[in-house]
């Protein structure tokens, strides 16, 4: 388990939980002093991301998903049944992928996972919340159809799941991918929050806008 940073006077805190073969940072958030948190994107795992959630002493509220891939959504249903908490995000977009989370586990050997409907689809406009804290729901497709980006302008912080990386991009092979699609959602949905945002990402080490917006090849090659 990888700790962050507390964010702006420690309004806010997060963790990330590495979860399944794919290394994908399951990420909890919290507000302080409160301690309503939010799990977004339990891929797989779901009693070590049970352990983390003790471990820290939040009391999770809602399920948040980036996107419908089978490392992001594995553990969902489970934890949703888990905690009894509703499941918010990706667009709807990604239903399709959402419907065949079951073919799509057993490719990868992923058993114990299970097709599900999110209580509430997200889209562009649209905000979620979780004890003070709101972030803004973009819509990034590219990786995905139903790709969204969760941005809190106070704190400077998103989570943007599999569209961008640190030096990298989503991959586009995946059905519904497209990476002319990808790329402009980057350009015209990311880069405008600024360089001074930084992002958790859905594996690997963070970033900043402006760190990408520099040294990205995917992102230099198209300015």
């Amino acid at each position: 388990m990888t700790e962050q940073n507390d964010t702006q006077q420690s309004k806010a805190g997060a963790i990330i939980v590495p979860v399944t073969l794919f290394e994908q940072n399951c990420t909890i958030i919290w507000d302080e002093p409160g301690k309503k948190a939010v799990v977004i994107d339990p891929g797989g795992d779901v009693p070590k991301i049970l352990e983390a959630i003790k471990q820290i002493g939040v009391t999770v509220e809602k399920i948040w998903l980036t996107h419908g891939h089978i490392d992001h959504v594995g553990g969902a249903a489970e934890l949703r049944d888990a905690l009894r908490v509703p499941i918010e995000g990706p667009h709807a977009a990604d239903k399709f992928l959402l419907d065949n989370v079951v073919e799509s586990g057993a490719r990868f050997g992923m058993t114990g996972v299970r097709n599900f409907e999110p209580d509430r689809w997200l889209d562009e406009g649209d905000n979620v919340s979780i004890g003070g804290l709101t972030f803004d729901i973009l819509h990034c497709p590219g990786h995905s159809p139903g790709s969204v980006v969760f941005f809190n302008g106070n704190l400077r912080f998103a989570h943007v799941g599999d569209v961008l990386f640190a030096g990298s991009v989503g991959r586009t092979d995946l059905p519904g991918g497209s990476h002319a699609t990808l790329i402009n959602s980057i350009m015209t949905k990311l880069l405008p929050l600024g360089d001074d945002v930084g992002f958790i990402c859905g594996h690997g080490a963070g970033s900043s806008i402006g760190q990408e917006r520099m040294t990205n090849p995917f992102i230099t090659g198209e300015m």
